[in-house]
């Protein structure tokens, strides 16, 4: 049965969907999706071979329109000018500098290179698990860095879902590489005295101490000044930290700035230069390298707020360690009048012999240099954090009271950094033992002799 014809003299309604035979002999169809930004309106158009098929794209647009899932009027983007897009526009104003730097890496080192010619609303979930892939195989890089990866493809195009740029987030039905949780072994109280130990016969140790003891993170303690020691109270107040930055261009051109150390050339299969995996080749329109800019800006040690408002906290100090910081305050003092005019006062509890702060890549050289003058197994700096929490659980300390003394945003975080010892089973099995049996540690009825 064919389609009814409109009654002779009367028209469709505005906005009504029209479906008719062109006289290049295909089927076309035009359908209202809203208005445009300029006030005109946005009218679809589809062509097909056969008057069922037109129908048939007619009424999806319909579909999408009505459920307010249809896609922006206008051209679709490629992927690789969403994801720039989004990174300076979007993502840049609005997270903390460290999450910047993750997911310029994530765009710009494996994104744009690997699906970045794809466009926005063609682009499927398969194409990115084959990135995936190629990542792990291909380059031979971790999986947290495919994990990385998707992550910050995850949240770019679910932006561009809520902006109405596509439909679906492909990325959501990708399939990310399984990354094994690390597993981290705190240090003893054996290795936390020779540790301190060690640490206090080189110059400024007692940072070290600080991040056993109290767990304080390794930006927030090179960043400490002493305007934020209280003697009264023999407390610490945390609440910046310092971070080193990358620099940015100042000039007019980035990219002729750094045209001397653009990298054209992948590097051979015998590179022996990079330790880690070899980077690509600099892009057509790489704008890197601005550390050698004459005008280069916002780089190098900068003092920034704490990781998140939970960080911003006030810490007891043990006498013990209060008494060892205020021996390096006069330490320092000594410094001090030796450097005389050399000296930059900028207030640091921890500096260099000139009074300038510490580099994060210095204090890391340094605390493997500790380890191994302490005999003690190779291990991260930020490994003193998570021995610091699980001390904080063999003492007993709430899990509230704990939070505020690392500066977690949330619970979950103890079950990541308080580890279970054999130390902590042991007693946890003594004191069963205790309850159930009335033995002691040694095994014997509680309140009877051997004989």
């Amino acid at each position: 049965m064919g389609r009814k014809k409109r009654p002779e003299g009367t028209r469709a309604p505005n906005g009504a969907s029209s479906i008719y035979l062109g006289k290049d002999g295909k089927w076309h169809g035009r359908v209202t999706m809203g208005v445009r930004d300029d006030g005109k309106p946005d009218r679809r158009h589809v062509q097909r071979a056969t008057e069922a098929e037109v129908i048939k794209a007619v009424r999806k647009l319909e579909q999408e329109r009505d459920s307010g899932t249809a896609r922006k009027p206008g051209r679709t983007q490629k992927v690789e000018q969403w994801l720039l897009h989004w990174l300076e526009n979007i993502a840049r104003p609005s997270v903390k500098y460290k999450a910047y730097r993750a997911y310029s890496t994530a765009v710009h080192r494996h994104l744009i290179p690997g699906v970045g010619s794809h466009r926005l609303d063609t682009i499927e979930p398969e194409h990115f698990e084959k990135l995936y892939a190629r990542i792990l195989e291909g380059r031979k890089l971790k999986p947290a860095t495919a994990h990385q990866v998707h992550r910050t493809a995850r949240t770019a195009f679910g932006e561009a879902v809520r902006r109405g740029h596509i439909n679906r987030n492909p990325v959501a039905l990708a399939k990310a590489p399984r990354v094994e949780e690390e597993e981290i072994e705190p240090f003893d109280i054996e290795e936390i005295q020779r540790l301190i130990k060690m640490a206090l016969t080189r110059r400024n140790g007692v940072r070290f101490v600080l991040a056993l003891a109290l767990g304080t993170r390794q930006g927030e303690t090179i960043g400490l000044k002493w305007s934020r020691l209280d003697k009264r109270t023999k407390t610490l107040t945390i609440t910046r930290q310092l971070q080193r930055r990358t620099w940015e261009h100042g000039c007019s051109d980035p990219h002729e700035c750094g045209a001397k150390y653009h990298k054209v050339k992948p590097c051979k299969k015998s590179c022996k230069r990079h330790t880690r995996a070899c980077p690509p080749p600099c892009p057509p329109d790489c704008t890197s390298h601005a550390r050698w800019c004459p005008k280069r800006h916002g780089g190098g040690l900068v003092e920034a707020d704490v990781k998140s408002k939970s960080g911003r906290r006030v810490i007891g100090l043990p006498t013990q360690l209060y008494t060892l910081l205020e021996e390096h305050r006069a330490a320092q003092d000594t410094e001090r009048e030796h450097a005389a005019n050399e000296w930059h006062d900028g207030g640091w509890m921890f500096a260099q012999p000139n009074g300038r702060p510490i580099d994060p890549r210095q204090d890391h050289a340094e605390w493997l240099e500790l380890l191994s003058a302490a005999g003690v197994r190779t291990a991260r700096l930020h490994d003193a954090r998570h021995t610091a929490a699980t001390v904080l659980l063999l003492l007993g300390v709430s899990e509230r009271a704990a939070m505020d003394v690392m500066g977690w945003s949330h619970s979950a975080m103890a079950k990541r950094y308080m580890h279970v010892t054999d130390a902590l089973r042991r007693s946890i099995a003594d004191q069963v033992g205790g309850l159930l049996w009335g033995t002691t540690e040694t095994g014997n009825e509680t309140g009877e002799n051997d004989e």
